[in-house]
């Protein structure tokens, strides 16, 4: 299982990204770019920011603990992980892509 602490250990082992508060959430961005993922400590569930077409690919991994968020943000590829529920391994992966996107973007 990926703890608190782990979490944020990864997330924020990536160069560049730096811890902010979002909301209720802990958010992690790329500094001076946009959030690639965000932790939720009350349901240990984290929001990572994928493209549409890598949420489908996460979704389909996993049949529990991975899903669009509920609005309009998971159409955009905003997808839930229950960190009680996913393997470290898939989890790993998907944070790596967000971070990547967000990192082609700031080219």
């Amino acid at each position: 299982m990926i703890t608190e602490n782990l979490f944020i250990q990864i997330a924020l082992s990536f160069p560049d990204v730096e811890q902010v508060t979002h909301f209720d959430r802990i958010g992690f961005k790329v500094t001076g770019r946009r959030m690639y993922a965000t932790y939720l400590a009350r349901d240990h569930t984290a929001n990572i920011f994928l493209l549409p077409e890598e949420q489908k690919v996460f979704c389909n991994l996993h049949d529990e603990g991975i899903y669009p968020v509920p609005n309009k943000w998971g159409e955009k590829g905003a997808t839930t992980f229950d960190l009680q529920l996913v393997p470290k391994e898939i989890f790993m992966k998907a944070l790596l892509s967000a971070y990547n996107e967000v990192m082609k973007r700031k080219k």
